[in-house]
Parts: structure tokens; C-alpha cells; sequence
């Protein structure tokens, strides 16, 4: 399992398999812009793409991972978690954020493993289905 920065070759490989964008032009446009500003990495078993995340800077200034997305027959083996903690390393700031919907309890799971805490909840996003926000304090070196 290895993890690293997104490369332009890589966004047909996470467009196929990330289900939302064979469907949606605007997950398509996401990836192409996250692999652009190098704020998407990928998550590698046997060298083939099998997951990627993307951390951005928009929240509030803090870091957010905005997504992360594992292959479905890659599931449980691992990749999302080496995605989250290479996202905490390459993150610039003390704070990490991130978020998920309330029935998503595989997320939800993997944020605790991970030592991640609730946030709060933001409604309204969707109709019937609130967002649940995740925070980590991030230990920093001193430059």
C-alpha cells in the first residue's frame, strides 16, 4: 500500500471507479481541479490507483479533507486509512477538518480509529440527511 500526490494520468483510473463522477460532470471537474492544484493524492495497491482523497484549505482557513474515496472492492483493506494519515502529514496547518453524512458508519469508524472528534452537525445540506463534521489537532514541529 502506498500513498502519494495525484498525477494528471491518474484521474481516469479514480473516474473509474469513483461512482459519483461516471455519473456527474461536476465530480469530474473536482477531480480534474484537485489533480491540478495538488491537493489530491492517491492511495496505491500493486501500483494500480485504488483510492484518493483531497485536502484543501477552504475551511475556514484550516485544513479539510473534502473527500475520500476507496474503490469498493478495496474497501477494509487499509487504503483509507493510509490516505487519512498521509493527508494529516502533508497538512500546513495545526487543525484538520473533515466531515461526513450520518449514515456513512464506515467513515465514521475509520474518523474514531483515527482519533478524530465530533464537531458538530450542519443541516440542511441535504434534505433528510445531516453532515457530521470531524476535527483533529494536529501535533507540529517547531521550525
Amino acid at each position: 500500500m502506498d500513498t502519494r500526490t495525484a498525477a494528471y494520468s491518474d484521474a481516469e483510473a479514480i473516474i473509474g471507479f469513483d461512482h459519483v463522477a461516471q455519473s456527474e460532470r461536476s465530480r469530474v471537474n473536482f477531480i480534474h481541479h484537485a489533480i491540478a492544484s495538488r491537493s489530491c493524492f492517491v492511495g496505491l495497491v500493486d501500483g494500480r490507483v485504488v483510492g484518493y482523497g483531497v485536502l484543501e484549505y477552504t475551511f475556514f482557513e484550516n485544513g479539510f479533507i473534502s473527500m475520500l474515496y476507496v474503490h469498493p472492492k478495496f474497501r477494509r483493506r487499509g487504503v483509507g486509512c493510509a490516505l487519512m494519515r498521509h493527508m494529516e502529514q502533508a497538512c500546513k496547518t495545526e487543525k484538520l477538518f473533515t466531515s461526513t453524512n450520518r449514515p456513512n458508519t464506515r467513515m465514521q469508524a475509520l474518523l474514531k480509529k483515527l482519533k478524530y472528534r465530533s464537531s458538530g452537525t450542519i443541516k440542511n445540506l441535504h434534505e433528510t440527511d445531516p453532515e457530521l463534521v470531524y476535527f483533529k489537532r494536529l501535533q507540529r514541529q517547531a521550525t
